[in-house]
């Protein structure tokens, strides 16, 4: 498809942060800080990058990995990497945390160690991660790294026009913390991508280093300096608490939650989809029911959420490209509909408002963020409950009626600016070639 994929080591020092003499750390963001301690440090940056440099489209996509499963995952780059092939981005994974690359309590157990060290102890015995007091800057030296001298090697033949943070979950809670108080000193990215994020943000220093928490309720601060998206799936509303931290949008601040979403789904963990999609099979648009994406490993008591999170996501990196290159900011979106601790349903059993896609207006099943049932991170999978041949009947009687329906939406999801045309296209295939209306 016309990308390669390298590996570099990186070191230097790195140093904590700590809250400017005389303030605190607030609930709406506006944070000073201030250079703590400092520590050396050695790890990993994976790079993706377009072979031709004149398919490069001048942004770089750095995602924070995400170490929640006690390995360097990249969920972004899974839900969005078509968009960003499509379009000439290079992808960068940086290994800011010891989790990923020392080992540490981790959310699954597959009996061999997932961390750097562990799992190829002659290749990344060299590493060398001093805690994740310091993941900031080292996050921070690593973005530099690209724009600085050392791009000459990670990025041959390309030149970088903008630097885009991204991270998803954990990561997003991280992001957060630097967005609030790590960016205004060191303003290195172009923009951010806040993705799953909860109601508040990670600590910012812990142990061996004085820890510092930040409010349990966190804003991204009202003045921050360059675009934030904040996109957000049923799942991180309430249970992960988000409903806390919603804020409309303003000058540089936009937030999408996508109605029919969960917090991980089968494209991002099945092994056989998300990963292995190449952007040319229609079937990656259908509504499957799948318990067990990894099986023996990551086995759920019901069907896991299959719905539209990548779709839109692809989306979200086009529209904070555009945001950051100077453009429009992304369209806005209404909020989920909520009511006090629940979500507002039709008569489906799909959540109102939201970004609304052909999953949800369109349905062919129910698609939620509610738990499917099973141990680990089934939680936050969500569910999907395939409609019955007789509802599907009632709903579409004829191919003409369901086809005719599904671009409808997909039109409208494309105008509105939630949809990429080219993933457009893909989804009517599917809704022409599948059984539905038959």
């Amino acid at each position: 498809m016309g990308y390669e994929q390298q590996e570099y080591f990186i070191s230097g020092t790195a140093r904590s942060f700590a809250p400017a003499e005389g303030t605190e750390l607030t609930p709406d963001g506006r944070w000073a800080l201030e250079f703590a301690d400092e520590a050396d440090y050695a790890t990993r940056v994976t790079v993706i990058r377009p072979r031709d440099p004149s398919a490069f489209n001048g942004t770089v996509m750095v995602e924070w990995y995400n170490v929640s499963s006690g390995l360097d995952a990249a969920p972004n780059w899974t839900m969005s990497h078509m968009e960003q092939i499509r379009e000439g981005y290079a992808w960068v994974g940086v290994s800011a945390q010891a989790r990923g690359v020392e080992g540490g309590r981790a959310g699954v157990d597959v009996g061999f160690p997932l961390h750097l060290k562990g799992n190829n102890p002659e290749r990344y015995g060299s590493l060398n991660h001093p805690g994740d007091s310091f993941s900031y800057d080292i996050f921070s030296q690593a973005a530099q790294a690209l724009i600085g001298p050392a791009n000459i090697e990670m990025l041959p033949g390309l030149s970088p026009e903008r630097l885009i943070a991204v991270g998803d979950s954990q990561s997003a809670f991280r992001l957060v913390t630097y967005v609030n108080g790590v960016d205004p000193l060191v303003q290195l990215f172009d923009g951010f991508l806040i993705h799953s994020r909860g109601g508040g943000s990670a600590s910012l220093s812990q142990s061996p280093q004085p820890d510092i928490e930040t409010p349990d309720q966190v804003l991204i601060r009202s003045d921050v300096r360059v675009p934030v998206l904040t996109f957000q799936t049923e799942t991180d509303i309430f249970r992960l608490g988000s409903i806390n931290a919603r804020q409309p949008d303003a000058h540089n601040i936009a937030l999408w939650e996508v109605a029919g979403t969960a917090h991980g789904d089968v494209y991002n963990i099945s092994l056989s989809v998300g990963p292995q999609d190449i952007g040319d099979n229609p079937a990656i648009a259908e509504v499957v029911e799948v318990s067990a994406p990894i099986p023996g490993i990551f086995e759920c008591d019901a069907p896991i959420n299959s719905g539209p999170q990548h779709w839109v996501m692809n989306a979200a990196v086009h529209a904070l490209n555009v945001w950051a290159t100077g453009g429009p900011p992304p369209p806005s979106a209404p909020l989920l509909e909520t009511d006090g601790e629940e979500f507002v349903v039709d008569q489906h059993g799909n959540t109102l408002g939201g970004v609304r896609t052909a999953w949800v207006d369109v349905p062919v099943a129910t698609l939620t963020g509610e738990p499917p049932g099973g141990a680990g991170f089934c939680g936050l999978f969500g569910s999907t409950t395939l409609f019955s041949s007789a509802k599907l009947a009632e709903l579409y009687p004829d191919k003409a009626t369901y086809f005719e329906a599904m671009t409808t939406s997909v039109e409208r999801s494309v105008t509105e600016g939630f949809l990429r045309p080219a993933d457009a296209a893909l989804i009517l295939e599917n809704a022409f070639a599948n059984d539905i209306g038959r």
